[in-house]
């Protein structure tokens, strides 16, 4: 335990910036304490992180390395419980996650993605479309509403042949799981509804297959003997995709609007070609991490930090928990300078951690990144004279110290 105690993390996220200052503070890894008392060490230093995320004495799996959990002290109504319950290749650890991995990039392939640009396109142009309609019977539009949140949704919903009518269901249940703030009634409500809805949509598919990801998955599941999905893990591994596959875009997408707005400067620098979307793509990944923080890994045996280039004196205990703070890790001045918290799209050194590290790191990055560099441009260019319609400071943040975005983005249209 720390001399100074623990920072005790925000459940609602309200400040996830000025929270990784202090964890930051405190130096490379500090003590934390999660929602219900739960202990964690914060890991916040880039090198340190990557030192960590590839280091086989940090797990994954709680079933084999959290005493917390083993011992039955994480309760089903804990706010987190989904991302430390679930058994997929999220949680997996050693030979059972290379295991996972392999299955599913054999679903997920490069293929799979690349061919979704022109329907990507397509959504797009549908989305501005209305949104253009919108904005001429009212001046204000709110683009997450409207564009950040239904690209991402309805992207994924096709790729996992998910019927459009259950849309609206599956936003619901993913924004409950990134709900760190929820009440114990509604971590309980969510987890039933998600898994019903997943059942639902694994049956149909096992009925009628198509062309489509948890077609795919499913074969995985009945086709590949030994090494094969269990029921469990298929249904585990579709809330993995399905959640990080659209929450993450929508904030990408949302942070990028939100900061082009507010800093003309590096949309003129765009403009003028003198960064590329890429640019703010990677500027925003670093600067507004869409994960904020990642529960949870766990040491499988005591790591002496100073071995790793950290703090020397400071041991994350065997069975200790550890949380991947991503946004604070980003804004780090040790890795980027002084003014680390600038969003600057020319800045040379753009290093994040965003989709994570090394064999954890997130299979569907290319599509996300793709749906940014699709939305950005498209957005911009059909509104250049695009602008906040309210003060920045009237924003809110999603009610979490996981999803790192905005409840709104109010914007005024003026099309040229």
């Amino acid at each position: 335990m720390s001399e100074q105690g623990s920072i005790v993390i925000d459940p609602s996220g309200r400040d996830i910036h000025g929270e990784a200052t202090r964890i930051r503070e405190r130096g490379p890894v500090t003590r934390v304490e999660l929602p219900d008392g739960v202990e964690a060490w914060a890991v916040s230093s880039t090198d340190l992180l990557k030192k960590l995320l590839t280091d086989p004495r940090v797990s994954k799996d709680p079933r084999q390395h959290w005493p917390v959990w083993i011992n039955g002290e994480i309760s089903p109504e804990w706010p987190l419980f989904t991302w430390v319950a679930v058994q997929n290749m999220f949680t997996a650890y050693g030979g059972e996650h290379k295991r996972l991995r392999t299955l599913v990039a054999k679903a997920f392939t490069a293929r799979r993605t690349a061919a979704l640009q022109p329907r990507i396109e397509e959504i797009t142009k549908t989305l501005l479309d209305r949104i253009d309609e919108a904005g001429r019977r009212s001046e204000v539009v709110d683009l997450r509403e409207e564009f950040c949140y239904p690209l991402p949704i309805q992207v994924i919903s096709e790729l996992f042949g998910l019927p459009e009518e259950k849309g609206a269901e599956l936003r619901a249940v993913v924004d409950g799981i990134f709900n760190t703030a929820a009440t114990p009634e509604e971590v309980t409500d969510i987890y039933t509804r998600l898994y019903a809805a997943l059942g639902e949509l694994v049956a149909a598919k096992r009925e009628s297959p198509g062309d489509d990801l948890t077609s795919a998955l499913i074969a995985a599941r009945d086709d590949e003997g030994d090494t094969r999905l269990s029921e469990q893990e298929l249904l585990d591994t579709l809330v993995l995709m399905i959640s990080a596959g659209h929450e993450t875009t929508v904030n990408l997408i949302d942070n990028a609007i939100h900061a082009l707005l507010t800093h003309p400067d590096q949309l003129a620098h765009v403009r003028a070609g003198r960064a590329t979307w890429d640019d703010v793509i990677e500027e925003t990944l670093r600067v507004q991490a869409p994960v904020a923080s990642l529960p949870l890994r766990y040491a499988v045996e005591d790591l002496a930090i100073g071995e790793l280039g950290g703090p020397e004196g400071v041991v994350i205990g065997k069975g200790e928990a550890i949380l991947a703070a991503y946004a604070a890790a980003g804004r780090d001045p040790l890795d980027h300078g002084a003014d680390a918290d600038r969003f600057d799209v020319t800045r040379l050194g753009k290093e994040h951690l965003a989709f994570g590290h090394g064999v954890h790191f997130c299979l569907g990055a290319p599509l996300g990144r793709m749906e940014a560099r699709i939305a950005l441009p498209a957005l911009f260019e059909r509104f250049p004279d695009l602008e906040l319609a309210v003060p920045d400071q009237e924003l809110s943040p999603v009610a979490s110290f996981i999803s790192n975005g905005h409840r709104r983005l109010p914007a005024r249209l003026t099309k040229s």
